[in-house]
This record gives structure tokens, sequence and C-alpha cells, in this order.
């Protein structure tokens, strides 16, 4: 209860009431106490106008397609009508389209044993090397790794692969024509005039490995251990070779202690800071 206000109206303190109590006399009421205010249920979170999230708001159910189980709403030749099919129907002369199955393709004779990644085209376009700007024809470079590391070699041009084209020349240093990848060498300042080289000749082809022809062994080679065949160079790449250092050093000559120069090793030592030196 939430006050004498709610009982009705008062009855004499003798005369019972519908309950079979005898009902308050208005002396027990105290009349100082403040009537308390009407009861209001309260809402529930679903109905409440704002401040309520979506997972508790109440929506309208949608109409099922289905009366009961089995019965469907809409009868064969209403939904018929509703999809349209009647329409596409008659566009095609009374027969509905069908697509033309994809031929299957032919089952292979075998499996492979092990499973074979097919090989993906590659999407990269090949674009020319750019050649660093302190590498010009004639300049005079350090080689930093592979078998002549530390040998000074000249610059004769850049191949199509984006590889340099050097050489030692062979009489002074050793150094055939060879391919190197300009991330390994060091440029100097020292040049070299090489308008009387011709390399016209040196492409990537020019480097390329001859395939050897397989020979079918019998069954008493089988076992046979193969004798490693000395590796002669071919005669037109030594006449090539001398023709390009007859020139090269014909150009070294002509400059004082540069012979001198190309001959000696690249070295550094204790102490010595390469980020500080001018080469």
């Amino acid at each position: 209860m939430h006050g004498p206000q709610r009982l009705g109206p008062l009855l004499h303190a003798d005369e019972p009431n519908d309950l079979g109590f005898p009902a308050l006399h208005a002396a027990h009421i105290n009349p100082e106490t403040k009537p308390s205010p009407p009861f209001v249920p309260r809402r529930r979170r679903s109905q409440s106008p704002r401040g309520s999230s979506a997972s508790h708001r109440s929506y309208p159910m949608a109409p099922t397609s289905k009366l009961s189980m089995g019965i469907k709403r809409a009868s064969r030749s209403h939904a018929y009508h509703r999809r349209g099919l009647w329409a596409i129907k008659a566009k095609n002369g009374g027969v509905f389209p069908k697509a033309e199955k994809p031929a299957a393709a032919a089952e292979p004779k075998f499996y492979p044993a092990d499973d074979v990644k097919p090989r993906v085209p590659s999407t990269r376009k090949p674009n020319p090397t750019k050649l660093r700007s302190s590498i010009t024809p004639g300049t005079v470079l350090i080689l930093l790794a592979g078998r002549f590391m530390g040998k000074r070699v000249v610059f004769l041009k850049q191949l199509n692969s984006g590889l340099l084209l050097v050489s030692g020349p062979f009489k002074i240093n050793g150094v055939p024509i060879r391919r190197v990848n300009q991330t390994y060498v060091i440029a100097t300042s020292t040049k070299v005039d090489i308008s009387g080289v011709d390399v016209a000749k040196f492409d990537d082809k020019y480097f390329a490995r001859e395939k050897k022809q397989k020979v079918k062994k019998t069954e008493g080679e089988l076992f046979e251990t193969e004798k490693e065949a000395s590796k002669s160079l071919p005669d037109f790449k030594k006449d090539d070779q001398k023709a390009v250092d007859a020139a090269l050093i014909k150009a070294i000559e002509a400059v004082p202690e540069l012979k001198a120069y190309l001959g000696a090793r690249f070295s550094l030592r204790d102490g010595d800071k390469p980020h500080e030196m001018v080469f």
C-alpha cells in the first residue's frame, strides 16, 4: 500500500468492509502525512522512446511465407506470376532459355605423385636498369665481390640486362672481359679514354653458356664416374680480349702512373675510414 487514500472512502471503525476487516478510523490517519504520488508502472527498456539500444528494440515481425507446416501462403500460380516467369517465357517463344553447360575437361590419364604448383606468369614489366651517375664509359671501378675482389677495372658499357661490361685489361691485372653488378663496385674519379675501343659486339648472349648434348650411356657406363673436361676458352673470345686490351693499353700508357694504378689491388688498413675517402 502507498497511503490511506488508496483504501477508498473511510468507513466507521466498527463497520466491516467487503473484505471482512474493520475500516480505519479518521483518527488513525496522520493529517500531516503527505499523500504519496500516484502509482506509475515502469516502462521496459524496449519501450523507451529514447536512449534504448537497437538490440532491445521491438520490431514487428515480417509475415512468414508459410501458413503452417507444408502449406505456403502464396499458391503455385501466384508465386509463378510474382516472379515474372511468364514474361521471360513469353519473350523467348514460350520456352525458358537454357544456358549451355561448358564442356567438361578430359580427365588426365595419370596423376602425379607430388603436388606441383602451376607456374604463375610474371606481370612485371622489364624496365632498363638506371645507371649510377658516377659511372660513365671509361670510369675506373673497384670490384668489391667475386673472384677479382679488390681489383681495378675499366668500365666499357652497360648491357641490356643492367650489368656492367668491364675489363682489367687482362694483360695488366688479369681481369678479363666480364659482367659485374653495379651494386658491388666503387666508382672512382679516374677516367680512361675508350673512344678507340670497339665494344659493339658484346651483349648478354655473348656470355651465354653453351648447351651440352647428353650422350646416352650403355649399361657398363652407368656407374662410371665422369671425368671433368678441362674448360678451354674459345679462340674467338681470346681474339676479342686481345683486341680490347690493345686499344685500352694504348690509352692507359698515355697517362703517367695509370698502368701501375690499375695493377695495384685496393685494400684497407687499420685506421682507414672508407666513408671519409675520396676515390
